[in-house]
């Protein structure tokens, strides 16, 4: 049986911990120092305790191992990868944003396209929806399908990589620009004049990504909108929270990251210029 590693037990590490947990894998969750964090499902009473495990202290191995910090955060923690990770270990970016993975130097390292929404407060996270990661198909990341499927966790292995990357890249653009600049959660689409900049931001982050080479339906940005639309009115984003905690944010590498294609491209995306340059100021 495989084991498994997670580092980050933030919202999206914790969900995969115990996503795995449940279906009886052999997990270790591991964070700054020894700890327990508190897990639970949106809307419901039951409460599950996860044991954190240090990580500078870790000295066992795993087969697969889930980055899930944040783009902020990965500086910090790759000179403890080796305490973790063997020659054939699959490792797994789980985070917001792009541009990381070649920091870590290792053969067998994909990036997930996450879709694991909840929050962390304290020691306590609340898991809102979704349980997907979608990567690269190839016999590794094929094989950590077949070895998960059993579990809550739903890893995808995709042809078309590159358009989830993209999409994926756009719904943040969104939400987690007009969360972070306003300070307020998923409701702050019903002002309607927050709801437009969105709008026009998925039009801008479009156009990046036919840049890039990646094509879109012409109904991207509303097919996304309703998405948004689906929130409940108190769930934030990854970049909500950590603006109203004073936390750095991930601002380089999703905003950032798809300003500066556009800069290279030389197109013209105000919408972009303009959030991405109030938001570098809260580095």
């Amino acid at each position: 049986m495989k084991k498994f590693g997670i580092i980050g037990p933030g919202a999206v590490g914790t969900a995969i911990a115990y996503a795995l947990n449940q279906s009886g894998h052999i997990v270790s969750l591991f964070g700054r120092s020894h700890s327990t964090v508190q897990f639970q499902e949106y809307n419901q009473n039951e409460q599950h305790e996860l044991t954190v495990h240090s990580l500078q202290e870790a000295n066992e191995t795993v087969d697969v191992l889930f980055i899930a910090v944040k783009t902020t955060q990965l500086d910090s923690i790759i000179p403890y990868l080796n305490n973790v990770i063997h020659s054939n270990s699959v490792i797994i970016l789980t985070q917001n944003g792009y541009g990381q993975l070649e920091k870590i130097d290792h053969p067998n390292k994909y990036q997930a396209v996450v879709y694991i929404s909840g929050q962390k407060d304290g020691h306590h996270v609340t898991h809102f929806r979704d349980w997907t990661l979608k990567l690269p198909i190839n016999d590794y990341t094929l094989d950590l399908q077949q070895s998960t499927q059993q579990s809550l966790l739903n890893i995808e292995c995709l042809e078309d990589y590159a358009e989830q990357v993209w999409y994926k890249l756009i719904v943040n653009l969104g939400i987690n620009t007009v969360t972070a600049l306003t300070r307020q959660p998923a409701k702050v689409l019903n002002a309607i004049e927050v709801k437009t900049l969105c709008y026009n931001l998925l039009v801008e982050g479009k156009r990046v990504a036919e840049a890039e080479g990646v094509y879109f339906n012409d109904d991207l940005e509303n097919s996304i909108m309703k998405i948004y639309d689906g929130y409940p009115d108190d769930m934030g984003t990854s970049m909500y929270y950590d603006m109203i905690n004073n936390r750095p944010l991930e601002t380089q590498y999703i905003q950032g990251y798809i300003y500066q294609l556009s800069q290279k491209h030389q197109l013209s995306t105000p919408h972009i210029d303009s959030t991405y340059a109030i938001l570098s100021t809260f580095q």
